[in-house]
């Protein structure tokens, strides 16, 4: 644990006083809010407001969608005054109120940008500080303080660093400054998108580098559904500190998505780079550099005669630039997509002042053509570089050449193979396979030949040689190795040079540290067998990378190796993006999105900024337990509510019951007709319908409503403090769910009013999770009442902010009866046991609705007794390993029922192939029915290539529990070109179902139309969307209807004759018969 030293701030007065908002005019109030942030410099990220007051000002202070805002009031009147406010201006959600108790402010640490107060109260300047980001600013508007207007700023400490190029910096040195990013134990930020598209294909994420407080990325945000659709790369901009989304700007012609698994181009990842102020990028394939203002994103100037520029590195006001021939390039890439053999790509090398854009040299000349990728590196006034056969060093003022030495290099070599290149004070590491000894076959090529098949872990031996930066005099060199489809890592850490052989499983890993200047071995370390258990057979596919104090592996997720000590710890519920890894920077971790499945039932997905363990200095848990149960003004009614006496056309509860069936026996009209739709807001939830009354959750408006069966009329409407993902649970006249504020909500059915609330989050931190305030210990909307017990989780992950926290509370009082923690960590380490793993499959988990059976409750994979007691896995039941909620249609996740999934890319379409499963699957007593693909390819088939299709099945229960016979493919696995399910019916889906409700003998179907895999369009219902009434006897159509928005995901319920259907436009609709 890294303890933090004392920050003192910085503080200012103002040039121009400040008035208060109280009583202030809007125009006013907007006037105030543009001048805190001109005079603080503020230009995106989380503002807070303490004592907010009215909300008028909270409000203005959202100036751009750069802006997340949060204000806090000890007086529930001000909040509800406040919430009124900004909802009536469309802006609640991006700008929210919570009452607070006066003392405590409710942030993780490090995470707000601006701090604006009348009057603190109770709050310490010390609390203020450390919610505060580094550069963060305090700002106090009490005329009555001493010193007016008083502007306080937080220092960046020194221990912290950026990372401003792919492998750090101009001398390609893969290793941080930073020592206080450390093995994460905490939440710091989740933003998107949730997957990245494709494992057999180019990874989704081209780069990741850190400038002035801001990380800045390139990824592609078409959907994962499948790759075969269109890209849409983007390069986004979000705060280092919070992740609040500052700008995002579309790109054009990118690398084809399509090209085969992990082949490069190696140098993609240096299109882009941040310094300070500035992002140079290249807009698109054979764009020009571009230098964009990392505040806005805005053009700030464009480089003429930098066309097809494949690589940017800068060094003392200095762009140093490898371009190729655009001509070249569309003539490489067009080859890339027929699949045949690339052209070479004429380059050349360029400097330009990254001012002025003044071109100070060029190198032209057959060297400068055939740099290999990535290799270019400057230190101390010269450009260093390898060809075929040479390195060559250059002067950086006027692009002449130094020295030259041999290095030859095989000219055979896959598509991801390029030499390492790194300079260290004096010495030059040069770092790459073995040129073949015997003649390589055929005759000798002139240029290198790339090979960009679907090849992995083609790592022969290599030579790692020491140059002097001054002469070109060979040092010195040992053996070395490059990575599983990664060059060869080259990391000087601690001031020792750390390289080694982790290709596969079973290989050692980094164990020698060697003097840079001498090659000899200073320091050696253990295997990394006696620290933990690979599980992976092979290491990731990137570059592995480090600090001063850490490396961090890529063998199975993110281990670190202490460079002191020489011991390790596993964190293979995290993994870096394929091609790219992590980075270090900021005191943080950021972990990009993926599309692995290996460890899929406790790996993160989406992109995470994780922190270190710490010592917060904000509410500890046992302050925060007092105040866990509160007590509401319906409490009192609670007693005398509703009827203990299930009601069989109710629809009570996320997918009408605790088995999440989605299914009810009472019949609904096929020849169905629209009676009403009611606006409610942006985007919504399922829906679930109990007592005449129809709920909905407002997701990102923080709100639960209630609306008339009958006829769509709004009822009531309650706020809480943060997200609520899923409809809530009625219960016996009260509505129960939980919210991402980490409190669990139970409210009169009839009139919204409160009976009680639940802290299930250990204490109030909240962190900014996809550009909005949750706990760090969120609930699901989603509430479970089995035999009076209502039963919910809160936490984000078994490995994060001590696990997952399971309950069982009184569904009618809120008394607690049961809880349980689910963490993945020792108890007395506080890492991931070392005999945890096996093969891709490892203890631990990560949070969904709750579902059960009577008997046992289950979390995606896990089983609970009624006690929230953990129990060996098994036991029947509908789950998906990404959870009920995930709407993105990740091409390698689906919903099952069953007992079991497995992981790997080996292993997750195995159990697709053995029971039933499918996008959405609905059943009753016998039979389960749904919608998905055909058949679920293995191994590294990719998507959409074997000829699976979009069906709708009905398939007996009984499949669930069929014994197989043994396969005889190999390692025993299934086929992975068909099913083994024998189905009732199948039939090819002309509606690809977002959403499915099985009530009495008809399949409702509601969805897109056309060949939504491989059409934009289509996927997005621009083909026509439509909403379809099917035959449980024979799949046979029985009525369909065209509707003008697509569902949401699962949107559909069926209630009292109604069938309700929620659609992304914001709206409610019933449906009745005609």
């Amino acid at each position: 644990m890294i303890k933090r030293r004392t920050t003192r701030l910085v503080s200012f007065s103002l040039n121009v006083a400040l008035a208060l908002s109280f009583s202030l005019c809007a125009g006013e109030v907007e006037d105030q809010a543009n001048q805190i942030l001109e005079d603080t410099g503020i230009k995106g990220g989380l503002i807070v407001h303490v004592g907010c007051g009215d909300g008028k000002l909270t409000a203005a202070l959202r100036a751009g969608d750069q802006y997340l805002v949060h204000g806090l009031d000890c007086d529930e009147a001000n909040v509800r005054a406040a919430r009124e406010h900004i909802r009536s201006l469309g802006l609640y959600g991006k700008v929210s109120v919570e009452q607070f108790d006066g003392t405590h402010l409710p942030h993780t640490d490090n995470l707000a940008n601006l701090v604006v107060f009348d009057d603190l109260g109770d709050v310490s300047m010390d609390e203020v500080v450390r919610v505060l980001a580094p550069g963060g600013v305090a700002l106090s508007l009490n005329r009555q303080s001493e010193i007016e207007n008083r502007k306080s700023i937080k220092p960046r400490p020194t221990e912290i660093d950026e990372w401003t190029h792919y492998l750090y910096d101009a001398s390609n040195n893969a290793v941080s400054k930073d020592t206080i990013s450390g093995p994460p134990h905490h939440v710091q930020w989740i933003g998107g998108p949730k997957w990245a598209r494709g494992h057999e294909q180019l990874a989704s994420v081209s780069s990741v580098v850190s400038s002035g407080g801001r990380v800045f990325y390139i990824v592609d945000e078409a959907s994962p559904a499948s790759v075969t659709l269109p890209s849409n790369w983007t390069l986004m901009a979000r705060d280092a500190f919070n992740g609040v989304l500052l700008w995002k700007r579309s790109l054009g012609d990118w690398e084809y998505r399509l090209r085969p698994f992990r082949s490069g181009p190696p140098q993609l990842s240096r299109r882009l780079v941040s310094i300070e102020d500035r992002v140079y990028v290249t807009l698109g394939y054979g764009a020009p550099l571009t230098a964009l203002d990392a505040a806005t994103g805005e053009v700030a100037k464009e480089y003429e005669g930098t066309e097809g520029t494949e690589e940017i590195v800068y060094h003392d006001g200095t762009l140093y630039l490898v371009v190729g021939d655009v001509a070249e390039q569309r003539a490489l890439d067009e080859a890339v997509r027929r699949g045949q053999p690339l052209p070479p790509v004429a380059r050349r090398i360029t400097a330009i002042n990254a001012d002025t854009g003044q071109s100070l040299w060029t190198k032209t000349d057959v060297d400068a053509a055939e740099v290999f990728a990535l290799s270019l590196v400057i230190s101390q006034g010269r450009a260093f570089f390898q060809t075929k056969g040479e390195v060559i060093c250059l002067n950086t003022d006027s692009g002449q050449e130094i020295w030259r030495s041999a290095r030859p290099a095989s000219l055979k070599r896959p598509g991801w193979s390029v030499p390492t290149l790194v300079v260290y004070g004096d010495v030059l590491i040069s770092a790459d396979r073995k040129v073949p000894e015997e003649p390589e076959e055929g005759p000798r090529p002139r240029k290198v030949q790339w090979d960009y098949s679907f090849g992995g872990g083609n790592a022969p031996p290599g030579d790692m040689i020491a140059f002097s930066t001054e002469t070109g005099e060979r040092l010195w060199s040992v053996p070395c190795r490059e990575g599983y489809n990664a060059p060869v890592d080259v990391l000087v850490a601690d001031g020792l040079l750390w390289s080694g052989n982790l290709v596969g499983a079973r290989d050692p890993g980094i164990t020698v540290a060697r003097d840079p200047a001498t090659g000899e071995v200073k320091r050696e370390r253990p295997d990394d067998h006696e620290f933990f258990t690979p599980g992976m057979s092979h290491h990731r596919c990137y570059r592995n990378k480090a600090t001063e104090r850490f490396i961090m592996l890529g063998r199975s997720g993110v281990e670190f190796v202490d460079v002191q000590t020489g011991k390790a710890c596993a964190n293979h519920w995290i993994r870096g993006t394929c091609q790219y890894g992590v980075m270090p920077a900021n005191g943080l971790l950021y972990v990009p999105q993926h599309t692995c499945a290996c460890y899929i039932k406790t790996k993160l997905n989406s992109f995470n900024a994780l922190a270190p363990e710490r010592e917060s200095k904000g509410q500890s848990v046992e302050e925060s337990k007092g105040d866990r149960l509160q007590r509401g003004p319906a409490f009192t009614d609670i007693q005398q509510l509703g009827s203990s006496t299930p009601d069989p056309d109710a629809w009570p509860t996320y997918r009408h019951d605790i088995a999440r069936s989605g299914a009810t026996a009472s019949e609904i009209s096929a020849d169905l007709e629209n009676v009403w739709q009611t606006k409610v807001g942006g985007r919504l939830s399922s829906v679930v319908s109990a007592d005449g009354k129809v709920f909905v959750a407002d997701i990102d408006d923080h709100s639960v409503h209630a609306f008339s069966l009958q006829d769509g009329q709004s009822i009531w409407s309650y706020t809480t403090g943060g997200r609520v993902d899923s409809p809530p649970t009625v219960y016996q006249g009260l509505v129960l769910f939980g919210s991402a504020d980490g409190w669990v909500y139970c409210l009169r059915a009839s009139d919204g009013a409160m009976a009680w609330r639940f802290r299930a989050a250990p204490e109030e931190r909240r962190a900014v999770i996809y550009d909005g305030l949750e706990s760090a210990w969120p609930v699901s909307g989603s509430v479970l009442v089995q035999e009076g017990v209502a039963y919910f989780a809160a936490g984000r992950s078994s490995f994060l902010d001590g696990g997952i926290y399971l309950y069982g509370v009184d569904a009618t009082t809120g008394e607690q009866q049961y809880e349980f923690c689910v963490s993945g960590r020792d108890p007395e380490t506080g890492e991931q046991p070392k005999s945890a793993v096996k093969g891709f499959d490892m203890p631990g988990g990560l949070p969904d609705v709750l579902s059960g059976d009577g008997t046992f409750l289950y979390m995606r994979d896990l089983k609970f007794d009624r006690q929230c007691v953990q129990q060996a896995d098994g036991g029947l039941h509908l789950f998906s390993p990404t959870g009920y909620l995930d709407d993105s249609w990740w091409h390698r996740s689906y919903w099952i029922y069953g007992s079991r999934f497995v992981a790997g890319w080996g292993g997750w379409w195995q159990v697709g192939n053995q029971v039933p499963a499918g996008r959405l699957l609905a059943f009753d007593d016998s039979t389960i029915y749904g919608f998905g693909r055909s058949f679920y390819p293995g191994g590294n088939a990719g998507q959409w290539n074997k000829g699976e299709y979009y069906h709708v099945f009905a398939t007996s229960k009984d499949q669930a529990t069929v014994q197989r016979p043994a396969p005889k493919k190999k390692r025993g696995r299934p086929p992975g070109d068909r099913t083994l399910v024998e189905f009732l019916w199948s039939k090819r889906a002309d509606v690809k179902a977002r959403a499915l409700v099985l009530a009495g003998k008809t399949l409702f179907m509601a969805g897109p139309l056309g060949e939504t895999h491989h059409s934009t369009d289509a996927f997005e219902g621009r083909e026509g969307i439509r909403l379809q009434a099917t035959s449980t006897e024979d799949g046979s159509k029985l009525a369909e209807c065209e509707l003008d928005s697509l569902p949401v995901f699962d949107g559909m319920a069926a209630a009292d004759g109604r069938l309700l259907l929620v659609t992304k436009d914001g709206k409610v609709r019933c449906f009745g018969g005609k």
